[in-house]
């Protein structure tokens, strides 16, 4: 069992948690994930590393209530049965500083996809890397952990749908109004917003990352539902990933894999919430 020293609410659906997990952070790098499980028959849940304490052994994670795993998740107080990490690979910029010590660098979150662009811009700006950042949410209210992104951000750019903070509009938006001066953009959040940075970078020849973590279900490989077509091959997001060059991947194919299992997945969480009541 892991100590979980909090498991809080930060909005309408998003969770902070920190767990003690020494062995799991030891060698933990930006862009990794862990896989969660709150009790011995649990479905796993692949959650990327928002952050850690090396140290101190903690680990912290982001993670939104999206169906009946997570919302299981959300109730753990004390502790949770299984962490099993770091596992992915790194992110590619972190895991090769030398070679993008030059390079213009920006950062594109769209919701909780902040969780895991955090760590990346924070080991970046630790190693002298300047990073800017769009951070784009539905609202205001929406936004997480601003107060610490805006700490290792270079520049940091707000975009809302209703434009009740920073610009309104899309991500999309905001980079465009920029997109010239970077040498690599790295987008993280929604598989939408995704495809749309990567449509956009693609005609300005902008070298593009994007995580396929929102994909993966089982975080093993064993699965099969993280598959997606790269470069007209297969691949497993957990296993290969879970970063990829955006510019080779087939969103098409991964959006309507996503909603396969979107009514069974609502159902499962009504009966759950049920049980909470």
């Amino acid at each position: 069992m892991y100590k979980v020293l909090k498991n809080e609410k930060l909005n309408e659906n998003s969770f902070e948690m920190v767990v003690e997990a020494p062995l799991v952070v030891k060698k933990a790098m930006p862009g990794q994930f862990v896989i969660v499980m709150a009790k011995p028959d649990s479905e796993r849940i692949p959650l990327t590393i928002y952050d850690y304490d090396k140290e101190k052994g903690l680990l912290h994670l982001i993670y939104q209530v999206v169906g009946a795993s997570t919302l299981e998740l959300s109730k753990v107080k004390k502790e949770m049965f299984g962490v099993v990490g770091p596992l992915g690979n790194p992110n590619e910029i972190c895991e090769n500083i030398d070679k993008f010590k030059s390079k213009k660098v920006v950062y594109v979150a769209g919701g909780v996809g902040v969780a895991p662009v955090y760590p990346q811009v924070k080991y970046l700006k630790e190693h002298g890397i300047k990073v800017d950042v769009i951070y784009g949410a539905r609202s205001k209210d929406l936004f997480l952990i601003q107060d610490k992104i805006e700490t290792v951000a270079n520049n940091i750019y707000y975009a809302t749908d209703d434009g009740s903070f920073g610009t309104k509009g899309f991500v999309t938006t905001v980079l465009e109004e920029h997109i010239k001066d970077y040498d690599i953009c790295v987008a993280i959040g929604p598989v939408i917003m995704m495809k749309n940075v990567c449509d956009l970078t693609q005609k300005y020849n902008l070298k593009t990352i994007v995580s396929m973590n929102p994909i993966m279900v089982d975080g093993s490989g064993m699965c099969g539902a993280c598959r997606c077509e790269v470069d007209g091959k297969t691949k497993f997001a957990c296993i290969h990933g879970p970063e990829f060059d955006g510019h080779k991947i087939n969103f098409d194919i991964a959006l309507n894999r996503m909603n396969i299992y979107k009514e069974e997945e609502q159902v499962k969480l009504k009966e759950m919430e049920a049980n909470y009541e």
